[in-house]
């Protein structure tokens, strides 16, 4: 945008989670994670957890996904052809730690990764690794419950010090907790490790259930408060050079119209979802308002918070980073309908399209997330998490067209640069599945958001072939201007 400047060093680049697209569920002593247990389904379909283990003949979307492990040479390759600053992944503590509390790590799971982050590094490229990405030891889930146990915080933190160590001089930046405020949500059990029993069966419809135990889901989330700070702490211990951020799923919500009830319902669900989890791990201490949503909730932390007070101040995050995909409208009037959209729907917003999955497209609603949230932190922030997933379809001379994804990211980057031009601190960008991945909501395929094609189907058919899309060449420009060219 005339006028704007992305300032120099700006990280570039893309986003994945390891058991949306690494694949090789059981290669090389990896164990179980819990993903490993959930089918595929769709955006009407729920997805089936079969906590006990896998079904014989059954799809499970993470045993291959697009086989990254098998292919990661040569996609990062294609990221550097990109021009990539930083490419976002996550570890699985599964592959590190088959059990999660095994006496000693794997090997062959350490050596993976670190061929991932050298190859990351030849091609100019800063790694930025998640530790945590939805997913938890399935293991350690039928042994300790969750993250309610706080026997898992050593472990995690043990997970933590082999990550560090192993890839100091590799790896500078981490995240801890990926969209952790989810915990926040009835029903997230499942992908955020609070634990799953092996005696029964059920439908993950990513966030919907009617078996949720509210003290024992923010018990979790407390744990993982707990958990990071410490990680923090180590991280710096370890190497001084080390960056460590959390991670938040941000929402933008609006209140549906000037009603005061409106404004004050859409207000509460701002601080509830966004700054409950943002104050803990930046300002190092809960909102003063906390308990009373903990009692609104019937909840009791009064006693942990107060235990674990100092920890939570001595491991506050270097920078904020945060998923943005769309914004949320609340109204108080009992007749509106909610919508659909990435775990939180609310009500539509007449004012904005949707996408092909029910999201809405805001972009202006990203440059008000990160004008709301630089105001109330003065930190770092990093955009992780920012697509459209979309159906691609091959076009007659066999290429893939993707200019709805190209005016999507276009708008949004536009936001960016203003809310630079504001005074925003933001260091960088990470487009979601910069390569074609399974969607996490729904296990699917045919959700597509990557600048680069994997030929894989819903149901696992595919040769794992890789084809760069319109977006692939646009994005590139992008990164070679620093944002100066989006045309």
């Amino acid at each position: 945008m005339a006028g704007y400047r992305f300032p120099e060093g700006f990280l570039w680049g893309g986003a994945t989670a390891a058991n949306q697209f690494e694949g090789g569920y059981d290669a090389d002593g990896k164990g179980l994670s819990v993903p490993d247990v959930i089918m595929g389904g769709t955006v009407d379909r729920p997805r089936l957890v079969t906590p006990a283990g896998p079904r014989e003949g059954a799809y499970y979307p993470s045993h291959e996904a697009i086989d990254f492990y098998h292919h990661f040479e040569d996609d990062i390759d294609l990221f550097g052809e990109m021009g990539f600053k930083c490419f976002r992944l996550s570890t699985q503590w599964s592959r590190i730690f088959p059990n999660g509390d095994d006496a000693e790590p794997n090997q062959a799971g350490i050596d993976f990764y670190r061929r991932v982050f050298e190859a990351c590094r030849r091609n100019g490229i800063e790694p930025l690794v998640t530790i945590s990405h939805y997913e938890f030891p399935l293991a350690l889930s039928h042994r300790y419950g969750g993250w309610d146990n706080p026997k898992v915080i050593d472990l995690w933190i043990r997970f933590c010090e082999t990550l560090f160590t192993e890839y100091k001089g590799l790896v500078t930046y981490w995240l801890t907790f990926n969209e952790i405020n989810c915990g926040m949500i009835p029903g997230m059990g499942d992908v955020m490790g609070m634990g799953i029993l092996p005696d029964h069966d059920w439908y993950s419809s990513f966030g919907a259930c009617d078996w949720d135990v509210p003290q024992r889901r923010l018990t979790g989330l407390h744990n993982q408060f707990v958990a990071s700070a410490k990680a923090v702490q180590l991280a710096h211990r370890i190497d001084p050079a080390n960056k460590v951020g959390c991670m938040i799923a941000g929402m933008a919500n609006y209140p549906y119209s000037c009603n005061p009830d409106d404004v004050l319902a859409a207000e509460e669900t701002m601080r509830e979802f966004n700054f409950y989890c943002g104050d803990v791990q930046v300002r190092g201490a809960y909102p003063a308002w906390a308990p009373s949503y903990w009692e609104k909730v019937g909840v009791d932390l009064a006693d942990l918070a107060a235990r674990d007070a100092e920890v939570l101040r001595a491991g506050t995050v270097d920078f904020y980073s945060f998923s943005y995909y769309q914004s949320s409208t609340t109204s108080t009037d009992p007749e509106t309908t909610s919508g659909k959209g990435n775990l939180f729907g609310g009500v539509p917003n007449p004012y904005l399209r949707a996408s092909d999955w029910g999201w809405t497209v805001d972009p202006k609603g990203l440059r008000w997330y990160l004008e709301t949230v630089y105001d109330r932190y003065q930190i770092p922030l990093m955009i992780v998490e920012n697509g459209l997933g979309a159906v691609d379809e091959r076009a007659e001379d066999g290429k893939f067209h993707d200019g709805y994804r190209i005016d999507y990211l276009r708008e949004h980057i536009e936001e960016m640069a203003i809310a630079i031009n504001h005074g925003v601190d933001l260091m960088g960008y990470t487009m979601w599945g910069c390569i074609d991945l399974v969607s996490a909501s729904t296990g699917e395929m045919k959700k597509r958001y990557g600048f680069i094609y994997v030929d894989r189907d819903n149901d696992g058919n595919g040769d794992f072939h890789r084809e760069r899309k319109d977006s692939f060449h646009w994005y590139k420009k992008v990164i070679e201007t620093n944002g100066a060219d989006l045309s």
